[in-house]
């Protein structure tokens, strides 16, 4: 059977160019990166593959569970919802920096004494929203918290401890 026109290799469609990647300078946890990324690169896999921060988790990446929360200029945020390039000149604050040296967040600390955490995969995130969560002023009951942190789910339903936890930080306002 012979060639069948346009179908050669002359005819393939343009291979795309890798595209280029553009310095970036990101302040993550108090310390200053400059990188270069491909402008189309999350934050979450900016801070997982690039500064090798794996705390944060990578769960649907839809922004639909809440395990990749972070904090921007103190505001929660869905880390692989945002490209990381448009979070420069901003504070990035993950769980790796909540605590202080040795000294645990009280938030983190009280995660700990309520045991809400199981598999521990959601826990960074709780713990990112519930930070928030109490600096926003939004830990004043059990109602309150479950629905200022609705979007941080937990598989092996530790909701009541993670509450516990929260209420129990927001009492001493550890997250302001």
């Amino acid at each position: 059977m012979g060639a069948v026109p346009g179908m050669g290799p002359e005819s393939a469609p343009a291979r795309r160019a890798a595209p280029i990647a553009v310095p970036v300078t990101l302040t993550v946890n108090g310390t200053e990166h400059r990188l270069d990324l491909d402008p189309r690169a999350s934050l979450l896999d900016t801070l997982r593959e690039r500064l090798h921060l794996t705390g944060t988790k990578k769960g649907c990446d839809r922004g639909e569970c809440g395990a990749c929360t972070v904090h921007v200029d103190e505001r929660r945020i869905l880390s692989c919802m945002t490209l990381a390039i448009m979070q420069q000149r901003r504070a990035i604050t993950t769980i790796e920096g909540l605590a202080r040296g040795d000294e645990l967040h009280p938030v983190q600390e009280a995660f700990i004494e309520h045991d809400a955490f199981q598999c521990g995969f959601c826990t960074s995130g709780q713990i990112m929203s519930a930070v928030a969560c109490i600096r926003e002023g939004h830990a004043g009951n059990s109602e309150e918290i479950r629905e200022w942190m609705s979007g941080n789910l937990c598989r092996c339903s530790a909701y009541p401890n993670i509450v516990a936890a929260v209420q129990a930080a927001g009492a001493g306002r550890a997250g302001a």
